[in-house]
């Protein structure tokens, strides 16, 4: 039995997480995390309680693995403290950078414990970011486009900014004209991710859609996931990460390094 600890408990994610562990016959939901409902009980799981830090969930319960779907300003220190006391972490915010993540490698191959990170946890954005980086493997050029909600703060999305680092993993893409050389505000060109350009769209109507555009001499394709309001699409992938992070050592990111390994 994998002893769970949610973090965000109360969130997006967190609300739909909690009887998706209930339901499985091997996860056992053993403490949650929300300053907003500190002291309550775990109503679903019928026992364990909610704490207002992950220092103090993980000194109320003995855990096995913490998942983290928090906020771009927390999801640092929840996961460092994790990390530190010797608990795997299945991270699902986004906000951090490559180098946080480098910084979160060292110190969980110093423990000896695993975190599977992954900007989308959803199965077909999975299958997207490894189409791409496929694609990338034969076309010269591309950018990134991330749509979000009109109340997403952190900008590119953890979803964008995990492609873009992918694809530019295969090789940089194509240069257009240098940033320096344009006529106009720079900032219309979006944000260099990795050597990838990304554009944040933040409208209302949207979950967290990200979509690539690669071009060629006279033509283009354009991948795109587009997820609907709920929660579903992301638990099998969540639920996949908890199974496998004990496994194991230093991070790994992308939902599709566990797929299609």
């Amino acid at each position: 039995m994998i002893r769970v600890c949610v973090a965000g408990v109360t969130g997006w994610i967190g609300r739909a997480l909690v009887p998706a562990i209930e339901a499985a016959d091997d996860l056992r939901l053993v403490a949650g995390v929300a300053r907003s409902v500190a002291g309550s009980s775990l109503a679903a799981a019928g026992e364990g309680r909610v704490h207002a830090s992950v220092t103090a969930a993980l000194d109320a319960a003995p855990t096995d693995v913490l998942v983290d779907f928090t906020s771009a300003t927390a999801v640092r220190s929840n996961a460092w403290a994790a990390v530190d006391a010797g608990v795997p972490v299945v991270v699902g915010s986004s906000g951090l950078t490559a180098e946080d993540y480098r910084e979160l490698d060292g110190l969980a191959r110093d423990r000896g414990v695993g975190v599977i990170a992954a900007g989308n946890f959803s199965i077909q954005a999975a299958v997207l970011r490894r189409a791409a980086a496929m694609a990338a493997e034969l076309i010269p050029a591309w950018e990134v486009i991330d749509y979000a909600s009109a109340g997403k703060a952190d900008v590119p999305s953890g979803t964008a900014r995990e492609l873009a680092e992918t694809l530019s993993g295969v090789h940089p893409p194509a240069p257009a004209i240098p940033v320096s050389e344009l006529h106009g505000p720079a900032e219309a060109r979006g944000a260099d991710v990795a050597g990838t350009r990304v554009h944040s769209v933040r409208l209302p109507g949207f979950v967290v859609t990200t979509e690539v555009v690669f071009a060629g001499p006279g033509e283009r394709l354009v991948m795109r996931h587009d997820p609907g309001p709920g929660a579903e699409p992301y638990l099998d992938g969540v639920l996949l990460a908890i199974r496998r992070v004990g496994g194991v050592t230093g991070v790994v990111r992308g939902l599709d390094s566990l797929l299609f390994s």
